[in-house]
């Protein structure tokens, strides 16, 4: 720091946004800017053009200590979330980290599924396993509930969910509430209009078979379930209808694999009725649906 003549400390620590990116870009040893300017336009939470567009303006340099430290977690084989500790999710951007699973496009679909089969439906919805809080707080931004409850095992997860809730609690329509336990084991006292999760469903024996950017970064408590992976849907499964209301819906996001063994297991229930599953983008069986008798 230096004075700026007028008593008070100047400060000495800021670049420009092209200096960064071409800093970041040799630290990667990359040809091509598309990394750093990902890497600055996410620490910014702006659209990825905009380091292109603006790389004259100014940048502070605790963003510059952040960009450097998202290029070591990259060259430690970190994912690019876990690297920049953000993720983008439908509107929301949530701070993420290796404490929660990274929010993933398919399950965008599945709060379009529920917010398209819930519109104008007041209540509680609640989320089962929410991890960063994904679901959740998007509910709780667009839906019209009247309440929303997420639960997770994970202590560590809640922290997450609930620094995101915070930061983002301007954007949220509905309060939002996080329960720590098992499933629906937080939630016994609660009828629901909406129980929607994405619960674990890869199998013990599968694990070796997932990308190491997942199986060594992501935790392994929200990834597997079981021998056949299918442990906590069918749980899920089992205990939602005595939650849910008349007519409320129950939506999970399932392997593709396994879509058909959890419609089975809803199908063999008589307390559900108009069972589906809907496809996501790549068009995999991917959400499976019902309504509560």
């Amino acid at each position: 720091m230096v004075s700026d003549g007028s008593g008070r400390a100047a400060r000495t620590d800021v670049r420009s946004v092209g200096a960064l990116a071409m800093e970041l870009q040799l630290l990667l040893s990359d040809t091509s800017s598309r990394v750093a300017h990902d890497i600055i336009a996410s620490l910014l939470d702006v659209p990825r053009f905009w380091p292109s567009a603006n790389g004259a303006d100014a940048i502070d340099d605790g963003v510059c200590r952040a960009a450097r430290i998202a290029v070591a977690r990259l060259q430690s084989g970190a994912p690019f979330a876990y690297a920049v500790r953000r993720a983008a999710f439908r509107h929301l951007t949530l701070d993420v980290d290796e404490r929660v699973l990274i929010p993933r496009p398919e399950t965008e679909g599945l709060v379009e599924e529920v917010l398209r089969m819930s519109a104008g439906v007041r209540g509680c919805a609640i989320d089962v396993g929410t991890g960063s809080g994904a679901i959740a707080l998007a509910l709780a931004s667009e839906g019209t509930f009247d309440h929303v409850v997420a639960t997770d095992v994970s202590m560590d997860a809640l922290a997450v969910a609930r620094q995101n809730a915070t930061r983002l609690a301007g954007a949220l329509r509905a309060p939002v509430e996080f329960r720590h336990g098992s499933l629906l084991a937080p939630v016994q006292d609660l009828r629901a209009a909406v129980i929607v999760s994405n619960p674990p469903y890869i199998a013990y024996h599968e694990a070796a078979e997932l990308p190491s950017s997942v199986r060594d970064w992501e935790p392994t408590l929200a990834l597997l379930s079981g021998a056949d992976g299918m442990s906590a849907t069918n749980a899920i499964i089992r205990g939602a209808a005595d939650l849910l209301q008349q007519d409320g819906i129950l939506a999970l996001e399932v392997d593709a694999r396994r879509a058909s063994l959890a419609a089975e297991s809803l199908a063999v229930d008589p307390r559900y009725r108009e069972i589906a599953v809907r496809l996501d983008l790549a068009g995999r069986e991917r959400f499976v649906i019902a309504r509560r008798s």
